[in-house]
This record gives C-alpha cells, structure tokens and sequence, in this order.
C-alpha cells in the first residue's frame, strides 16, 4: 500500500457472511452510506444481493463483474456514486433466518477472493460480515473461524484477536493471548514463547496499523486475583511476569499481571492503549458490555488489515425481514480499517 492521500477512499473488501444472516443486509447498507468515504466491495452472491438492495433502498447502485474478469482485469473504477460487486454465487436458494449447508463453500470462497486480492493489493484491506462456521463445517470444510482461516490462508504462524470500541473514552482495545479454546484447555495454552510473540505482535501493529508511538498494554493474570501470590495458581510467577520483565527490558510499556476484575476500570484504562487478556471470556464480556453492537474485531499479526463486526449472524431477525437489523458494528469495522490503512501508509512516507 503506497502513501493515501488524506481525500484517498481505501478500497475495502466485505465478505457478505453467512447469506440467511443479517451479513449482507448490514453490508450493503454500511458500504452505500460510507461510499463517499471508503471504496467497499462486496464479495458474494451478486444477484441475491441485488435483489437485497433494490428493497433496502432503490437508490443504492450495484455493479457486478465476475470472479474471472476481477482476477484478469483487476477492479474498474466505477466511480463513488456505485458499489462493486465480485460475484461468488451460491449454490441454494436463500430463505432469511434457514441455514443451508449447500451453501457452505461458497461463503466460504468469499473469504478466498478476499484474501487474494488483499494479498495481491488490489485491496487496502478486509472487513467481513459474520458467517456460520456450523454451515461451513455441514458442507464438508473443516472451520474453527475467521482468525484462524485468515492465519492459514496467509501462512501466519501466530495472530492476535482484538476487539475495540470507541464508545469509550479513551477507546477500549482488548486482545487475547488465546482465542477460542475450551476454558479447560486455557492454561496449557500459555507459554512463555507464545505470550512473548502475542506482545510482539501487539506492539508491531498498534504502532505500524495504529500509529501508537510507544502503545501502553496492561496484562491481566490467568487466575482469580492474579494467583495471590500462588496461592490460587503459578501461572503468573512462572510464566507471565518473566515474559513482561522481558518485554520491558526490551522497551516495551507493559505492565502487570493485574486481576482482571478490577482492572477494567477508568483510572487503569485512562493509562493504556490496550489490555490484554488471557483468554476469550476473560476480557471480551467487558468490551461487549460496553458497546455490543458497536464494537469491531481486529486481526493482529496478518500480512493484511482485516476487521470485522463483533456479533453473530443473528438469524432470528434476519428471518423477522429488512430493517431490523442495526448495521453500526459494520460501520464501525469499515472507518477502523480505513483508519489503519491510512496509518499504515503514514509510516512509510
């Protein structure tokens, strides 16, 4: 990605999601109303989307090209007052709030497409729509999810998951030294090395995606009142506080291990640019709380910028018909990723 000019639209690629869900509804309507702004493309079903759009609002303009004409060709430039569509077409009829494991596979090829035009730089990044790993699993695909498809996908060795809202004063940003394990599989899981990477990571890209100069991360403990001691646990004297002495005798602004309890409070997160927790339900139920809705998830140690919204496909309303669903999470993922693709061109003027 070259220098962006402040008037720049970073084009962005969203993968629809899972197409019974509210994914493509809140799509369309979060790539029209920031089209000004940022160049979204849409990646699914360009006639099921179509369709989609007429009845959200006449007026929003869709223009489909083909998987095969974007791969020769790359994109045309259709100008602000239209949005791309790269056609991934399914392979069943959609009824709203109904999974189809035949459609499993192409959902999941909206992320193919994603990642190689990002990889290619054709996109300055990727946001995606929520998607249903259980449809993706019934068509045949093994599929744990987005972070770790994308990690894969891009021979990422390690990533970081980071959800963040700006709904706070300052922004709240939370990542995870694990993401999504059973709670008793949690401590096995923190190592010295992979909790040493997870900082590194952290401190690269919040400085090169988010133009933190020297990021201040605090760190929770893994037991209840940060072991006591050791009393309730050793994870924190013998893995967590040697990895953040060494962080800091590298330079980094880490503190901790702090109970995770009582860390989320104003007078601790008015010091940090972000916390990190030590597993998914530690430290995600607080930033959900506190912006649900609203809030976005951030993948950290990707080749790419990629960003996504912090909810699920929810079916039920989906099935209820248009209108219902609240497409804010997605606006949110789309100004975070344009955000970081601006930063990111900073550093390399």
């Amino acid at each position: 990605m070259s220098s962006l000019p402040a008037t720049h639209r970073p084009i962005l690629a969203i993968t629809c999601g899972e197409p019974a869900g509210i994914g493509p509804e809140i799509s369309i309507k979060a790539a029209w109303q920031l089209r000004a702004e940022i160049n979204s493309v849409l990646i699914g079903d360009a006639a099921f989307l179509a369709m989609l759009a007429a009845e959200i609002d006449p007026a929003i303009k869709l223009v489909a090209l083909s998987e095969q004409a974007f791969n020769n060709n790359g994109l045309p430039n259709f100008g602000a007052d239209k949005i791309a569509v790269i056609d991934s077409p399914l392979s069943a009829h959609v009824r709203p709030g109904i999974l189809d494991p035949r459609n499993g596979r192409a959902v999941l090829h909206t992320l193919d497409i994603a990642i190689s035009g990002a990889l290619r730089k054709v996109f300055d990044g990727i946001v995606t729509a929520p998607l249903q790993k259980s449809t993706i699993n019934d068509a045949g695909v093994p599929f744990t999810g987005h972070t770790e498809y994308l990690a894969e996908k891009t021979n990422t060795a390690q990533v970081v998951m980071m959800l963040a809202t700006d709904r706070t004063t300052p922004p709240l940003r939370v990542a995870l030294a694990t993401t999504h394990l059973a709670l008793k599989d949690v401590a096995a899981a923190i190592g010295s090395d992979s909790l040493m990477r997870t900082l590194d990571i952290l401190q690269q890209d919040l400085q090169q995606k988010f133009g933190i100069a020297q990021p201040r991360i605090l760190v929770t403990g893994l037991n209840p009142h940060a072991g006591e001691g050791g009393y309730l646990g050793r994870e924190e004297i013998e893995i967590i506080t040697p990895v953040l002495q060494a962080a800091q005798a590298k330079g980094m602004a880490v503190s901790g291990p702090y109970p995770a309890d009582t860390l989320f409070q104003q007078k601790y997160l008015n010091d940090a640019d972000c916390v990190l927790a030590m597993y998914h339900d530690q430290g995600l139920p607080v930033l959900k709380y506190a912006s649900f809705g609203h809030g976005i998830n951030i993948t950290l140690g990707l080749p790419i910028i990629r960003t996504s919204v912090d909810h699920g496909t929810a079916l039920d309303l989906a099935a209820a018909g248009l209108g219902r669903a609240d497409h804010g999470s997605m606006m949110a993922a789309l100004n975070t990723a344009a955000q970081m693709v601006r930063a990111t061109a900073a550093l390399k003027t």
